[in-house]
C-alpha cells in the first residue's frame, strides 16, 4: 500500500494518495473544484478549460493536470482564483451561443450549472454570436458548434468499436471547431451516441429526438444547488409620497413575457402596492414619466433605436436599473437574428418570405419607423445596469422578492430553484 502524503489546501491539512489527480484528491476529501474538460475516462487529464485553475505553492496552475506530492500548498477558494473561474464562465457564456431558454440541454447543462453555483447574472465581457453552421448531416446527430467549447471530452473519449475517432479538431487558432466523421458516427449505437451527448458538458452534440426527455423538475440540476446571498449595498433615494416607493417598468425587444409574469403575484400584488406605485408602466398606462423613480424594470433587450432610446431615458430618470428576463440580460431569443446578417433578416421577413404580399417588394423605411440596429444588444452593453434577473421569464415571487429588497435595502438569499437562466 502507498505511504500517505501530507498537503495542505487552504490552511487546512489532508492526507492523500501520492501521485493522485488534484481535482480528484481534493472530491475525497469533501473539496469541490470545478471543471468542465476533466472525467475519470480520459487520463491523461485535457487540462482544456482551465475552469479548475488553482495556486499550488504559489504558483497558478489547473488543478486536473496537477498531481499531489508531500507538502504541496494548494488553494483553491481565493478571491482572486473565485473571481477568475467566474471570468471564464462568462467569457465562454459570451462567446458561444449559449440561449439557456431554446437550448436543448438546458437542466441537463454542466457549464449552465456553474453558472449558477457561481451566481453569474450577467457576462461582463460583450456577446460575441458566433456564426458558425451547425452540421444536421448525419441522420442520428447535430452538432451545434456555435455552443462548442472545445473542452476535447468528445474527441478523446468517443470511438467506435473498432477504435477509430468520431469528433476531431479541424483548423487552428480560433477557428478551432470540432466535427464529425459521419461515416464512424453511424458505426455508434445508439446507447454510444446518446454517451457522447451526455458527456458534452454543454448542448453541443444533440442526438436528434432524444433531448427532451426530462420535465423541469426532474432534470440534473434543477435541485441541490448552493442559495445565492445578495448584497443590496446602494441605498435609495426616497422619491415616492407618504413612504410609497415608485417603479417604472418597459418592454424593449422581447415578448411581453416578464410583463405577464409580474403580473402572476396574482392577489399579492395588493401587498405590493401598500408600498409601490407605478410610473411610466404599461401595468397602468402612463406613457411618460410624471416624477423621479427608485426603480426600472426592463424588459428585453435594443433592437431599434427606439429601444435604445427608451432605456437611455429609464437609466436617467431611475435610481437603480433592474434588468429582468433574458432577453434585456443576453439578447435572449430575438437576439439569435444576430447570426444572420441584417439585410438577409429583412429580405426574409419583407420580399421573400411566405407571408409577404405578392408584387410588395419594398422593406419599409419612414421617419417615423424606428431604425433598426446591427444586432440585439443586451441592455447592459447601452446602459449601466444595477441588478439583474435572469429568466425566461423570471418567477413572479422571485421578481418581487427582489423588487421588495432592493427598495428596503435588505440582503436577501435567492434558492437554486429561483435562481435559473431558463
Amino acid at each position: 500500500m502507498n505511504k500517505l502524503v501530507n498537503i495542505t489546501i487552504d490552511g487546512k491539512q489532508y492526507e492523500v494518495k501520492p501521485g493522485k489527480n488534484l481535482v480528484d484528491a481534493a472530491k475525497e476529501n469533501g473539496l469541490f473544484i470545478p471543471t468542465l474538460c476533466h472525467f475519470r475516462e480520459v487520463n491523461p487529464p485535457l487540462g482544456t478549460c482551465r475552469i479548475c485553475t488553482v495556486s499550488v505553492d504559489g504558483k497558478t496552475t489547473s488543478g486536473c493536470t496537477t498531481k499531489v506530492y508531500e507538502g504541496m500548498n494548494v488553494e483553491i477558494n481565493s478571491p482572486e482564483l473565485l473571481n477568475t473561474r467566474k471570468a471564464i464562465i462568462e467569457m465562454l457564456f459570451a462567446e458561444g451561443n449559449h440561449f439557456c431558454p431554446s437550448c436543448e440541454k438546458s437542466g441537463n447543462c454542466d457549464m449552465q450549472n456553474l453558472g449558477y453555483e457561481m451566481g453569474i447574472t450577467v457576462s461582463r465581457f460583450p456577446h460575441v454570436y458566433s456564426k458558425n453552421l451547425v452540421d444536421f448531416t448525419s441522420n442520428r446527430m447535430a452538432m451545434e458548434t456555435n455552443r462548442c467549447i472545445l473542452c476535447k471530452r468528445c474527441v478523446e473519449d468517443v470511438k467506435t468499436y473498432d477504435g477509430k475517432d468520431v469528433f476531431s479538431f479541424v483548423k487552428r487558432g480560433v477557428k478551432t471547431r470540432v466535427q464529425i466523421d459521419h461515416e464512424e458516427e453511424a458505426k455508434l449505437t445508439d446507447t454510444e451516441a446518446k454517451h457522447a451527448m451526455d458527456i458534452c458538458p454543454v448542448g453541443a452534440i444533440l442526438v436528434k429526438g432524444t433531448t427532451h426527455y426530462q420535465p423541469f423538475g426532474h432534470r440534473k440540476y434543477d435541485n441541490g444547488g448552493k442559495t445565492k446571498h445578495i448584497n443590496t449595498s446602494k441605498k435609495l433615494k426616497h422619491n415616492g409620497d407618504n413612504g410609497i416607493f415608485t417603479v417604472a417598468t418597459t418592454s424593449l425587444a422581447g415578448c411581453f413575457g416578464c410583463h405577464m409574469s409580474l403580473l402572476d403575484i396574482d392577489l399579492s400584488i395588493l401587498d405590493m402596492l401598500d408600498i409601490v406605485e407605478f410610473n411610466k408602466s404599461p401595468i397602468n398606462d402612463i406613457k411618460k414619466f410624471t416624477k423621479r423613480c427608485d426603480i426600472g424594470l426592463i424588459e428585453g433587450g435594443c433592437a431599434n433605436s427606439e429601444n435604445i432610446e427608451v432605456l437611455k431615458e429609464f437609466r436617467k430618470k431611475c435610481d437603480i436599473l433592474i434588468a429582468f428576463g433574458e432577453c434585456s440580460i443576453m439578447g435572449g431569443i430575438p437576439a439569435m437574428r444576430n447570426f444572420v446578417p441584417l439585410e438577409e433578416c429583412l429580405e426574409e421577413a419583407y420580399i421573400h418570405g411566405l407571408t409577404s404580399e405578392i408584387g410588395t417588394n419594398t422593406i419599409p423605411n419612414h421617419e417615423d419607423i424606428p431604425k433598426i440596429l446591427d444586432r440585439v444588444y443586451p441592455c447592459n452593453e447601452i446602459v449601466k445596469i444595477d441588478h439583474y434577473i435572469p429568466g425566461c421569464p423570471p418567477d413572479a415571487q422571485h421578481i418581487w422578492k427582489v423588487v421588495k429588497n432592493v427598495l428596503l435595502n435588505e440582503d436577501y438569499s435567492i434558492t437554486h430553484e429561483e435562481f435559473k437562466y431558463d
